[in-house]
């Protein structure tokens, strides 16, 4: 026989809603009885009938994730974690790449494709607030990113300028003066590389360094070849630097290859800090200080805020939630401690 829900309490030794909770993922359950439902589910076999469940609560059982390109490392990773915590709370993730352009962000928030999902956890780059006051109020929506929109959407975002500042910090307390940053985009006053350069430029306020335009270095993407091209001008420009503030970590690793080529020691010529903590910064030579934004929260808190408006229990009306950082200290940007 197929064991049941009822099999399964009786085993543990605990109601049938309790075991229900275990098996849908809710938090707020002991974790004493939480191991005991899972010991006797395993010893049982027990599997949930999904379709059922999804009949009965009018719901599919999924949700969807939509990120600009998941061949960004950064995006790539981000929704790893998404997936890895909706399998925690049994749900499973239909992911789209929308490439960041705003007419594909506007068809996502309209498609039909959304049916199959219960909600959407969007990171836009192009939407702007008409776009996300028009979308229909009952889709349950969660943002990410830096673009806080004065809409009435859950967001969870970072301390982008704060961070930011805090790697500058970084490479000013260890004496290094001509910090170049690189990924700086246009008009981006709102968006990661504006944020992060006033953190940058907040820094050397405090530490009574001017800012030098010359040291900033537009780049058109965030990427290895970016990172590296801006370094290669820089050095073309005869521009006088001894520390790179990467906007990302993918340009502050373009950027370590460069300065190689260019006979430039890394740390001792020049100290290299990035922003994101990619998994691939541990293993780089030298491995890349950076800033650790707290992605894994930042994918956790947003799969459990859209399950609990899916669910209906999220109190209260939409929140922005911020994310602490951390500053991962590593071989290319030392500090004076390591020294």
């Amino acid at each position: 026989m197929t064991p049941t829900l009822h099999d399964v309490a009786r085993l543990a030794g605990v109601s049938i809603k309790t075991v229900s909770n275990v098996v849908n993922g809710h938090p707020h359950v002991r974790p004493a009885t939480r191991a005991a439902v899972e010991r006797a589910v395993a010893e049982l076999g027990y599997t949930p009938n999904l379709t059922a469940r999804n009949l009965r609560s009018g719901r599919t059982g999924a949700i969807a994730l939509a990120v600009p390109d998941l061949s960004l490392s950064y995006f790539a990773e981000l929704a790893g974690m998404v997936i890895a915590r909706a399998e925690e709370r049994r749900v499973v993730v239909l992911v789209e790449q929308t490439g960041g352009e705003r007419d594909r962000e506007r068809e996502l928030l309209r498609s039909p494709r959304l049916g199959l999902t219960d909600g959407l956890i969007l990171s836009p780059l192009g939407l702007d607030a008409t776009d996300l006051a028009a979308r229909a109020d009952a889709y349950p929506t969660v943002l990410l990113g830096e673009r806080v929109f004065d809409a009435a959407i859950d967001h969870v975002t970072m301390r982008n300028i704060d961070a930011a500042q805090a790697a500058t910090s970084h490479l000013l307390a260890s004496g290094r003066r001509r910090i170049a940053v690189l990924g700086a985009h246009e008009d981006d006053g709102e968006g990661a590389a504006g944020l992060r350069l006033q953190g940058h430029r907040a820094a050397l306020a405090a530490a009574g360094v001017a800012f030098d335009p010359a040291l900033v270095v537009a780049t058109r993407f965030w990427d290895r070849s970016g990172g590296a091209d801006a370094v290669r001008d820089l050095v073309a420009r005869g521009v006088a630097f001894d520390a790179v503030f990467g906007l990302n970590d993918t340009l502050a690793l373009g950027a370590i290859r460069a300065l190689q080529e260019a006979g430039r020691r890394v740390p001792g010529e020049v100290e290299v800090v990035g922003f994101d903590d990619l998994d691939e910064a541990r293993y780089s030579i030298p491995s890349l200080t950076t800033i650790d934004p707290g992605r894994r929260w930042i994918a956790q808190t947003a799969v459990d805020m859209l399950l609990g408006r899916v669910a209906d229990s999220a109190p209260g009306g939409p929140r922005v939630l911020t994310a602490d950082f951390t500053l991962r200290v590593r071989e290319s940007a030392p500090g004076l401690s390591r020294r």
